[in-house]
Order: structure tokens, then sequence, then C-alpha cells
């Protein structure tokens, strides 16, 4: 969306001008990121987790791209390849350290863009495209993260593409033809290394082209904010650049740091020891985990372990974990409260908290082994992620009284510097 106000490219050098009228890709720059796009003035640092996210992703490509040259999809070279990379080729470790970590980290942006999304609101209209698109992006993600967690052939790698894709074999009747048809065989091999690998290299470019769309259904409402006040007027915004392109710089600097931090000094905490140990068919590991990021859905999988009369308890788990995140698809129409911000919903607010804190432990749950007392906090976790979201949400839409919405933007940061002045708030008029 181009607010009136919007300040308009006007190229001043007549090279610029020649482009831009053979080629307006500057003013496109210009209108998506630049001056020329006018943003709420009161974003926090919680709205730049969406750059960091395109930051982490453009360092999965760049790593990705540089690990393919030296990797070998073949059952026989697939660990040495990755083991020799490490060691033989220059800066290799660095390239699978990165890549590794990277894909962590990745996660964590995301799961913090996805939460802070839930608290102010920004999953209701005009913006559920956005959401909707900004899911797209999460299940594209798992999706390639699993792939990639198979591809260096470690025991790990081997026995969770085993377990995982087991899952669709749970299916009545078309579970098994399906489950084979992914592995291009009877159990994980070269057909599945190399589908894999293929879809592994693919899939960051397919989700680069969605985040494209998420970016360009964002600029058609415009962003959200901390008040969940819609724009009034100019006075409620700034220019992207250069406050928040500056503001966003910022975070990518942390962001760097506690990257670095990772990478240099504790390269393998997020991962898993068996995985530097060759895939071997015929020994299956103690302890059967996935990646820490896929745990709380996980843990829902692991919760159900009693047949429901004629439906398999396996089944079950499967169906449970997919709802889980399709679930989410549907949440703009499951919470019905016209107040977007969790700041002005005291009820939603302590309710979001205990989401937050049931995830962590779905979580914990997770990644501990499937035995008591895990097994039975994963199953009340799991009851309660979806009764949050299926009557707990739309019960505090219909009855909570939330607190007075300001006015506009400006006038909610008026008030908060004259609250900490402690004088009163002086609005400007429209």
């Amino acid at each position: 969306m181009s607010f009136p106000w919007a300040e308009h490219y006007t190229p001043k050098h007549p090279l610029m001008q020649w482009v831009d009228e053979k080629l307006p890709l500057p003013r496109l720059v210009y209108n998506a990121v630049g001056a020329g796009y006018p943003v709420p003035r009161n974003l926090n640092y919680f709205w730049n987790f969406g750059v960091l996210a395109g930051l982490a992703l453009l360092i999965q490509i760049v790593t990705g791209v540089v690990m393919a040259m030296h990797y070998g999809a073949n059952t026989l070279v697939a660990f040495g390849t990755v083991e020799q990379t490490m060691r033989d080729v220059n800066a290799g470790w660095l390239m699978r350290y990165a890549h590794a970590n990277g894909a962590s980290f990745f996660f964590i942006v995301v799961y913090l863009h996805i939460f802070r999304g839930l608290y102010f609101g920004s999953y209701k209209a005009p913006r559920e495209m956005v959401w909707l698109l900004g899911l797209v992006i999460f299940l594209l993600m798992m999706a390639t993260a699993f792939m990639g967690y198979v591809l260096p052939w470690g025991q790990m790698s081997y026995w969770g593409a085993k377990v995982i894709t087991g899952l669709f074999g749970a299916i009545p009747v078309v579970g098994e033809p399906i489950q084979t048809w992914l592995l291009g065989g009877f159990a994980p091999g070269n057909a599945s290394l190399n589908r894999f690998f293929s879809l592994h290299f693919l899939l960051p470019f397919v989700i680069a082209a969605v985040v494209i769309l998420h970016i360009w259904a964002l600029h058609i409402p415009g962003s959200s904010n901390p008040t969940g006040v819609e724009v009034k007027g100019p006075q409620d915004t700034v220019p992207f650049h250069p406050y928040y392109t500056a503001k966003d710089g910022f975070g990518a600097g942390i962001f760097l740091i506690l990257f670095a931090i990772l990478l240099f000094f504790a390269p393998n905490y997020l991962g898993h020891p068996d995985n530097y140990i060759e895939a071997n068919p015929l020994s299956t590991p103690a302890h059967i985990v996935p990646e820490w990021y896929f745990w709380p859905f996980y843990a829902i999988l692991r919760a159900f372990t009693v047949d429901f009369f004629f439906v398999p308890a396996k089944l079950l788990g499967v169906l449970a974990m997919f709802a889980s995140i399709l679930l989410l698809f549907f949440l703009p129409w499951l919470d019905t409260s016209p107040v977007r911000s969790g700041s002005y919903r005291p009820t939603f607010k302590t309710f979001f908290w205990i989401l937050v804190l049931d995830v962590l432990i779905l979580g914990y749950c997770g990644g501990a082994p499937a035995e008591e007392p895990y097994v039975m906090i994963s199953q009340v976790a799991a009851a309660y992620y979806f009764a949050h979201f299926l009557i707990i949400l739309p019960m505090i839409a219909r009855f909570e009284k939330p607190l007075p919405l300001p006015n506009s933007i400006t006038e909610a940061v008026l008030a908060k510097y004259a609250k900490a002045d402690g004088e009163p708030a002086a609005v400007p008029a429209e």
C-alpha cells in the first residue's frame, strides 16, 4: 500500500533516470524498503525478526550452495564427503558449521517472529494473507530442514528418516505405498538420498519466492504495530529508510555476534553426537530424536499411546502433529476479538504466556526419552495446546473486556514518553 503522503522516487542523475525509465528496479526497492515506504513510528525490536529471518535464509542458501559443490548423494560416500569437506576443503568446516547452526538460528528467529504475531494480533484482518503465507514458509522450512538432516548420513540421519517417513505408514490403505514412494524403496537408501538432496537444494529457492509474496502481501495493508491501531495520518509514520534500516542493521549485528559465538565456540552444541557415526541400518540408536526445533511437534506425536476404538494410537499421533500446525491457518477466524494487540487484552496476555510455557514444556518432553513422566506431561501439554486455540481463545474473544485503545499511534507514543517524564501528553492535530 502506498499512503498518499509517501515520498515518491525522483532520480536526479541522468543515468538513474534512464534506468528508471527502462527497468524501474531502483523505484521498486525505494518503495519496498526505502524512504518511499511509510511505516508505523512505534515498531519495537520484535519487528526485527522478519528481517533476521531473511538474513538467516540468505546464510543458508550461500552456505548450502557451497556445501553442495562437495557433497556426494550416495550412501557409500555421503558421510565421507561431509567429513572430507570439514577436514580437507578450505574453510569447509566453517561452511558446514554455519549451515548446520544457521538452520537452528533460522528457526529461532522464525519462532520469535510467529509468537510476536500471536501476541500482537498480526494474523487479524486485514493481514490474514500475510499470516497464511508465513505459515506456508514455516511448513516449507520444516520440510527442507528434515531433508537436510538426512543428508550427512549419520545414525540420526538414517533413523530419523526411517521414523519420520514411517509416520505416513500409519495412514490406512495408502500409507505404506506413500512411504515407499517417498523413500524410493522399503528403507532409506540411495533413492531416498538422491531425492532428498534434490528437494533440499530446490526448496530454499521456493521459500525465497514465497517470502517475496509474504512481503508483497504485507505492503498492501502496511505493517502492524504494537498498539494494533491502524495508521491514521502522516504523523503516525516514518520512512522505512533510514529509521528502520538502521534499527534492523543493529538487530542484524546482534544476530551475527550471537551466531559467531555459537559457530566458533560451541558449533556442535545444538547437534547430536550420534550423527558423527556413519549410518548403520543394523544398529538402532537407544534414543531417536529429531532436531530440537521439531521437539514440540514430536512430543504431540508421542502423546498418543492408546488406540481410540478402531483408530490406532500411531495414526492419532500423526493426525494431531499435523493438526497442531494446520490449526494455525484458521487462527484469524478463531480469534474474533476486535482488539489486535495483547497489550490491551489482559486475559489474552495471561493465556498467551501460558501457551508459551506450554510449547516450551512440549519441546522439553519431545527431546526426552519416550518414558514416564515425560509421556504424561506431553499428553497434558498437548491437550492444553489444542484447547488454547479451539476453546480458550474463542471464549476470551467473546467475554474479555479489553483496555481502552489509544485514538492513534501518535497518541500512544506521546503518552508513553509523557508518562516517563511525568507530564501530560500533547497530541498534534491531524
